[in-house]
């Protein structure tokens, strides 16, 4: 049985298994605290894989998850597998794939389509006779996770958010313990930040960046504020940046067109846009990956939000009127007549510059910046099916849609987890950067390869010099091969923690984490995460002085793939 229990069944539920062999009492009755081999914190495709491999190196083992859903974007709507390249995804990721195929090759699981009539597509096809599947949805996902955590017996508690201000207790620079809001204690040997806030790493008191470095941190080329129309990167490769995801030239930015005195249109960013190849604070764009259906048994119709403000709207209004013809969104296709919908184009479902804040930004705060997403794309998604200066054929098309009845928790059909597309980066002791995608420059302790293009999404709506609304953040180059990424990449800086391992905001420039942050790569950093955590507790050393020649052979017998 999958041991999953929320935090006001824990006390409870400690005495009925009888832990006996790890909780005790004290000489005056009081409850010890548990100490594990391994503490995760976050839930997310990391953190589960992390937990999985932990299991099977026989640790001790806990999987703490702030919210109330395991598994992030996997489960959370991103059905269409990111990746460019496969064969670079080894472990438990493929394991995984390969549990999507089991899911499917059960007729019980074809309610809403027959397995013959669904063809997936794209960068994600699935050849005749392969073991895997790369498209799937959100609910199968959560299944397969449930089912791999069921078989490994794994210890996970929901709703457990870890005091960012004083809930990390630290022995010189080893991590002995974090608190959570609920007053509950986890001590371990190693601990694993798996969460895409970075919130762990960031208490326990680990250098760390939010935005763009400039391009001569690096000496990058494709770093900082981007408004070139097109950039070449040392190897050759052309970005598009500014041609793709823009409005199209000559939209008006005023609420009055024509006139500045009446202010910009909301969501333009006056003070943009910067210096070309500057650093700056804005993150890139974030949203939330919509698994839609047009089964009118399973569809829930968009409905116009409440304080719905049709101005939120106007640009992508008159970017239809100035000549946009491109349709407003990714509809790729799911089973069961589903779909993983997302950003596309110059007005999308991406809350451009509304996510400033969100890394640094206090619980509460991240709620209410979520809910804020939630309905710009609630709106969005009313207004094209609905305001008649939509074109038609975008408006009759998009009306056929709505979310489902069948996925998430929620009455609406809209999920809770939004795409954090980037948050923190750790500053460790080894920093990917573009050079790396690139393979001008090879990591020699390799635990995993990134095989994504570069790919950052737009951060900021500005004024452009000729009076017109534009975008700007969005690049998009590619990698020559898969390449590695290195193991120092997801340790911190030795005198700052010497027990924590950090796969998902590890230590990377902004636009190398734009080809690493895809979640078959997350789930194989946080496996090998695990191994190493396994190594360093059977050595007694640091995170730090684990021997990658005796990490290397534990990461190929998890079937990790480390090169081409």
């Amino acid at each position: 049985m999958m041991r999953k229990i929320n935090l006001t069944d824990f006390v409870s539920w400690k005495l009925l298994i009888g832990l006996t062999l790890v909780v005790g009492c004290n000489t005056d009755g009081t409850q010890k605290t548990i100490t594990y081999d391994m503490v995760i914190y976050g839930g997310t495709s990391a953190g589960v894989a992390a937990a999985i491999q932990a299991s099977r190196m026989g640790k001790s083992v806990i999987l703490l998850e702030p919210g109330q859903r395991i598994g992030g974007l996997t489960t959370g709507g991103l059905g269409q597998t990111d990746i460019g390249n496969k064969q670079a995804i080894g472990g438990i990721a493929r394991e995984f794939y390969e549990g999507i195929k089991e899911y499917y090759d059960d007729p019980a699981h074809w309610k809403f389509q027959s397995q013959q009539d669904y063809q997936d597509g794209g960068q994600t096809r699935t050849e005749s006779g392969e073991a895997a599947m790369w498209t799937f949805e959100p609910s199968a996902a959560l299944k397969v996770y449930q089912d791999f955590i069921a078989e490994h017996n794994i210890e996970l508690i929901m709703g457990q958010q870890l005091d960012r201000s004083s809930g990390v207790s630290k022995e010189d620079t080893n991590i002995s313990a974090i608190t959570m809001l609920s007053g509950e204690t986890y001590r371990g040997k190693v601990f694993i930040d798996a969460t895409y806030e970075g919130d762990l790493m960031a208490a326990a008191g680990v250098s760390y960046t939010v935005g763009r470095e400039s391009n001569e941190t690096y000496r990058e080329t494709l770093n900082g504020v981007h408004t070139r129309l097109t950039d070449t990167t040392m190897t050759g490769y052309p970005s598009r940046n500014q041609v793709n995801h823009n409005l199209v030239d000559g939209v008006d930015p005023y609420v009055i067109a024509g006139d500045p005195g009446s202010g910009l249109l909301p969501h333009i960013d006056p003070e943009g846009p910067g210096d070309f190849g500057a650093a700056d604070k804005r993150v890139q764009a974030y949203c939330f990956r919509m698994c839609l259906t047009d089964h009118p048994d399973n569809r829930i119709p968009f409905e116009k939000p409440a304080g719905y403000n049709e101005l939120n709207y106007e640009l992508l209004l008159r970017n239809y009127e100035a000549g946009e013809d491109g349709f407003p969104w990714i509809n790729s296709k799911m089973p069961n007549r589903k779909t993983d919908t997302n950003n596309r184009t110059g007005f999308s479902t991406d809350f451009i510059g509304q996510n400033y804040h969100y890394p640094e930004a206090s619980y509460q705060e991240r709620e209410r910046i979520i809910e804020q997403h939630r309905q710009y794309q609630q709106g969005l998604m009313w207004t094209l099916a609905n305001h008649p200066r939509i074109p038609d054929h975008i408006r009759n098309e998009v009306a056929r849609w709505g979310t489902c009845k069948d996925e998430f928790d929620r009455a609406d059909g809209w999920q809770q987890q939004l795409y954090i597309r980037e948050a923190r980066r750790m500053i460790g002791e080894y920093v990917m950067t573009q050079y790396h995608c690139e393979g001008l420059e090879v990591a020699s302790d390799p635990i995993g390869m990134g095989a994504y293009g570069m790919d950052s999404h737009n951060t900021q709506r500005y004024v452009s010099e000729e009076g017109w609304a534009k975008n700007e953040g969005n690049v998009e180059a590619k990698v020559q091969a898969p390449y590695p990424v290195s193991y120092r990449s997801i340790t911190p800086k030795r005198q700052e923690c010497t027990n924590l391992l950090v796969p998902v905001c590890l230590s990377a420039s902004h636009i190398a984490f734009g080809s690493i942050r895809m979640e078959p790569v997350f789930m194989v950093l946080g496996q090998s995460a695990a191994t190493a955590a396994s190594v360093a507790i059977d050595q007694k050393s640091s995170v730090q002085d684990v021997s990658y020649q005796q990490l290397e052979p534990l990461l190929l017998a998890g079937k990790q793939v480390l090169e081409n």
